[in-house]
């Protein structure tokens, strides 16, 4: 979180804005969705799907992991990416709860 102080927040904050940094680029929805379909990737085969380099997709891919939405498996000279399920079940329930709490206003505000 940078320079912040992130001890005055709650985990559950820090961690909702770590899964949201992860989802804050069009192309890792995209590796997400390619992901979701296919339940397990190779690299090379989202390469395919995306307009994108291969260096590229392995930098959003790094960013998944390294927030915990995915998992990477080495398989022989390749890693075979998933969702990490309970990572996924986690990222769901919390953002749940935030877009959960928004009552629409009875008056015309904002």
């Amino acid at each position: 979180m940078g320079a912040t102080k992130t001890e005055e927040f709650t985990l559950a904050d820090i961690t909702v804005a770590k899964y949201a940094k992860a989802l804050g680029h069009p192309a890792r929805i995209a590796i997400l969705r390619i992901l979701l379909e296919r339940t397990s990737c190779i690299c090379g085969d989202i390469v395919e799907e995306l307009p994108l380099s291969q260096s590229t997709v392995s930098q959003h891919l790094k960013e998944l992991k390294e927030a915990g939405l995915i998992k990477g498996d080495i398989e022989g000279k390749k890693v075979c990416y998933c969702i990490d399920a309970q990572a996924w079940q986690e990222a769901q329930q919390l953002l749940q709860i935030i877009f959960g709490k928004y009552k629409p206003c009875d008056t015309s505000c904002c």
